[in-house]
């Protein structure tokens, strides 16, 4: 699976928020190529379970892992999140979620498992969010935007709390995209909101984009 643009900014984001928040174990869903713990692991002492249902993916990211000085933060685990049972509750649990549910799907297996919600629909990780999560736990999602207001009243359904919610541009010029939102199992009556564009009006990345990503891009 390809890195992509919105997926390095969603793991600098949560990187940057955990950084106030310090967790002691974290719960990476659909870990992929290990992308989103491998740039919280640079940022935070935390200890990372990384859940990946794909054999392929899953070993693509431990060889990441390997190679990376976190080696020892991140425990990469083949499996479908909706059958594990790891005996013990996480301080946080990040996802990059399939996106395109009820849409038109690839000819790829492989794509469909990590781009469709048909294996995981979101209802059903907002249910893995409630029973894996510590009291006073808290969740990070990348979504896309169109799919924010469906998100927002599952997650209140299930009594899981927005706090803040960061909605994406690819360029100033366009339209909301993608939304990071950062939550918790414990109410709260403040729910930041704002907003980042990739591009600017010159097609170069933003300051906004730049202050985040430039410790994890070589050339930036």
């Amino acid at each position: 699976m390809k890195v992509t643009t919105d997926a390095c900014l969603f793991g600098a984001w949560c990187a940057q928020q955990l950084q106030s928040i310090h967790p002691k174990n974290l719960m990476d869903i659909g870990t992929g190529t290990g992308l989103l713990s491998l740039m919280i692991a640079q940022k935070n002492s935390v200890q990372i379970d990384a859940i990946e249902i794909d054999n392929t993916a899953a070993e693509q990211a431990r060889e990441n892992t390997r190679s990376s000085p976190w080696k020892d933060q991140i425990n990469i685990i083949t499996g479908d999140i909706r059958s594990f049972a790891p005996g013990k509750k996480y301080d946080c649990i990040i996802s990059n979620p399939p996106f395109y549910q009820d849409e038109l799907t690839s000819l790829s297996h492989q794509k469909n498992i990590a781009h469709h919600g048909t294996h995981l629909q979101l209802g059903e990780l907002v249910s893995i969010l409630k029973t894996h999560l510590q009291t006073g736990g808290c969740f990070f999602l990348l979504l896309p935007y169109k799919r924010s207001k469906q998100a927002e009243d599952i997650l209140a359904h299930s009594e899981l709390f927005i706090h803040k919610k960061t909605f994406v541009k690819q360029s100033l010029m366009h339209s909301n995209f993608r939304v990071l939102l950062m939550g918790s199992n414990k109410k709260t009556n403040v729910q930041l909101a704002d907003t980042i564009s990739i591009k600017n009006k010159e097609d170069k990345y933003t300051n906004e984009f730049t202050t985040l990503l430039k410790e994890y891009y070589l050339y930036l």
